[in-house]
């Protein structure tokens, strides 16, 4: 089953962040990683949710996403992801599509 990596990103450094998806794309790249979104605009709808931005990464398999946020590539990199934004993150595992429930 693929991984999915969602984050919940609020852009505090704007020249921190450019420098963060240059460097950060290449190692998700080569780790199997590919975004399947960036938020362009965000309409809340339920629970006060109110995210500056979300992004969905996805990698071949659970495992692949897990590894890849816990190696020492990306670790190296998250200082400056830190330093650049505030955020939240979870690793989801993905489930067919004919098997999932409606939201």
């Amino acid at each position: 089953m693929p991984g999915y990596m969602i984050f919940e990103i609020e852009i505090t450094d704007s020249a921190a962040w450019a420098e963060y998806r240059r460097v950060a794309g290449p190692v998700m790249t080569a780790a199997g990683g590919r975004f399947l979104l960036r938020s362009e605009s965000i309409e809340p709808l339920e629970g006060g949710w109110e995210p500056a931005s979300i992004s969905v990464v996805e990698f071949p398999t659970y495992e692949a996403a897990r590894d890849f946020y816990y190696s020492d590539a990306y670790r190296d990199l998250l200082e400056l992801r830190q330093k650049a934004s505030r955020g939240r993150g979870i690793l989801v595992k993905g489930a067919p599509a004919a098997e999932a429930e409606p939201a």
